[in-house]
């Protein structure tokens, strides 16, 4: 990529971390030199209430192909976005990319226009140039996008990142970006892909080099994966670690290019020159790796299966099914003196979408509106990708595509305004956990905070939408026996001295296990205790299923339904996986297993 072509928001984030990358530039490249250390992560919150209501309303007519001249005069509020399934509630309601006559946005007053931008520093690019225009006095920019729609989980990294530009250009706290709501969830559409290896013994992924938009939405499934099966991340991507799981920055921020990565270096045998590092420090050795597998998403996940054999969904979020939401971002000071189109904008993708869910002439015009706005594939391809397909190659299997829409209901369900467990925070507050811990390509250097959940969020326009049908709560079957692992990982959860009472520095880690488990809603749960071998034997098995008890009382004590877990037992000092004749050993082998059954 030519420096020429890069955008301005792309060169100015290169020069932030070049200029941090000059003074330390021996230090990185100094064999025996201590870098950022591959790290084992607090997994993911998962919830145990599925986010898909069931509806009843009155079919509406469809929108028309024509442009709306009801609301051509209304200024234009341009959003921009991935070219995303996830997304087609909002572009149904839209008629296409512009408002067209007959639609719901029309019906509501809002003109709006949708952009597909693929490329993260492209949307960011965007976003500063309407706040450029917005800070120059127009209240209307035409120019940049007003709102940009991405995965929620990758919006604390977006933010916080954004707010770190607007910060030093404007001034601390003049404006503020904040999502506002959700339209939208992947449902398996977005996933790691890898060889099956992967999926049948997560531990083979040790060692892989998967290209992904590092700090994006599939990042953190990826991230989420090796977090929940004992995994330590490198969070370098100019190294390479064989004890851990290596990213490689995909080419312009862009989700395809990791899905053409993946492909060119399996079929071409192109190679990555990474510094390879042990324990935390460079050995001096260059490793050229080839890439393992990728983080994408439709269509990028089909380019993958027709150009290789081999290659399977390992993970996706089919499996975190409440880890991304489909999220909208405005400027705050523009969207609060725009209140009743933010709120008419949400309310015409929550109508929308309520059609959707009910009736196929809507899921149809969905998916021609979808090709569209897009410009790519044709309507047959998004109407069956939106359901998700199922492929076999080479006896391998594997999953494409699968997204769902929000209705108003599935919105405020999501963020615990119906039910009181909001299943955005816990991915929020994860997946600020994740850059904190991990400082991916040295996140932390460059940005000065994440900004918190309760800045980043402002729910007051979602909760301004009013007088359509909502639709009736829905609650996740868990009566049905799992049979399946999606992961199994090993918590270090501390308990006072032969007891099973949770010491205060242990109810951290319980923290993260229940944003693990509302982020995996559709999951059942088996925990399994383990103690040291101090004591009796029989004395430990006791021991080691109350430990295991305790944290289930914890965890439902949050929100977490008791017949979700479908198994709890305790295997006290039987099955080590360290020296019990010193103390760090012994301390690994207290120890809770969760394991995630589908």
């Amino acid at each position: 990529m030519k420096w020429s072509n890069l955008t301005l928001f792309s060169k100015s984030l290169i020069a932030l971390v070049v200029a941090g990358g000059i003074g330390g530039g021996v230090y990185f490249l100094s064999p025996g030199l201590r870098v950022d250390e591959s790290k084992a992560v607090e997994k993911l919150n998962v919830s145990d209430k599925d986010v898909n209501n069931v509806v009843t309303s009155a079919e509406l007519p469809v929108p028309g192909e024509e442009a709306s001249s009801t609301v051509a005069s209304k200024p234009v509020v341009r959003i921009a976005g991935y070219a995303w399934n996830a997304q087609s509630g909002i572009i149904v309601a839209n008629g296409g990319p512009k408002t067209t006559q007959g639609s719901v946005m029309e019906k509501n007053g809002v003109n709006v226009e949708i952009i597909r931008q693929d490329w993260l520093s492209e949307l960011r690019n965007l976003q500063m140039k309407f706040v450029e225009e917005f800070d120059k006095g127009n209240s209307a920019p035409r120019e940049g996008a007003a709102g940009i729609i991405i995965m929620g989980d990758g919006v604390p990294f977006y933010i916080s990142s954004a707010q770190q530009a607007l910060d030093d250009k404007y001034g601390a706290g003049k404006y503020q970006l904040q999502a506002v709501g959700a339209v939208g969830l992947s449902y398996g559409e977005d996933k790691l892909i890898g060889p099956p290896s992967w999926k049948m013994n997560p531990q083979s992924m040790k060692g892989a080099l998967v290209s992904a938009v590092i700090g994006d939405g599939d990042w953190v499934t990826a991230v989420n994966y090796a977090s929940a099966n004992g995994i330590k991340i490198n969070p370098d991507p100019s190294t390479y670690d064989a004890e851990a799981v290596n990213f490689l920055a995909s080419a312009n921020d862009d989700y395809i290019e990791s899905a053409k990565e993946l492909i060119k270096s399996q079929t071409q045998g192109w190679t990555v020159p990474l510094k390879e590092v042990k324990a935390g420090k460079l050995t001096g050795k260059t490793i050229d790796k080839k890439v393992d597998g990728c983080a994408t998403w439709t269509p990028g996940d089909k380019m993958v299966f027709d150009a290789l054999n081999g290659f399977t969904d390992v993970v996706s979020t089919k499996e975190f099914n409440n880890q991304m939401a489909t999220t909208l971002i405005f400027l705050r000071q523009w969207a609060e003196g725009n209140k009743a189109v933010v709120s008419n904008i949400l309310k015409s993708a929550y109508t929308a979408s309520n059609q959707m869910k009910q009736y196929d002439s809507w899921r149809k015009r969905a998916s021609q509106t979808t090709a569209k706005a897009f410009n790519m594939e044709t309507p047959e391809y998004w109407y069956n990708m939106f359901k998700g397909q199922q492929g076999e190659k080479g006896g391998v299997s594997y999953n494409m595509g699968g997204s769902r829409v929000f209705n108003l209901a599935d919105a405020n369900q999501y963020y615990g305004i119906t039910d009181g467990t909001n299943r955005y925070k816990a991915v929020y507050d994860q997946v600020s956990r994740y850059l904190k811990d991990l400082n991916p390509a040295g996140f932390n250097q460059n940005v000065k905070r994440i900004v918190p959940y309760e800045e980043a969020v402002n729910l007051t326009f979602l909760k301004d939408v009013k007088d359509i049908d909502a639709g009736a709560s829905y609650t996740a079957d868990y009566s049905r026996k799992a049979t399946s692992v999606v992961a199994s990982g090993e918590w270090r959860i501390n308990f006072d001295p032969g007891r099973a009472t949770i010491r205060p520095e242990g109810k951290d880690v319980l923290e993260q296990i229940y944003n693990l488990l509302v982020q995996a809603e559709d999951s059942k749960l088996e925990l399994v205790g383990h103690t040291d071998n101090t004591g009796t034997q029989d004395g430990n098995y006791a021991l080691s299923t109350a430990r295991a008890e305790a944290v289930k009382s914890y965890l439902i004590q949050k929100g977490i339904p008791a017949n979700r877990f479908q198994k709890i037992d305790g295997k006290g000092q039987d099955e080590p996986i360290a020296d019990n004749s010193t103390g760090a050993g012994k301390a690994q082998n207290r120890r809770v297993v969760i394991s995630l059954l589908k």
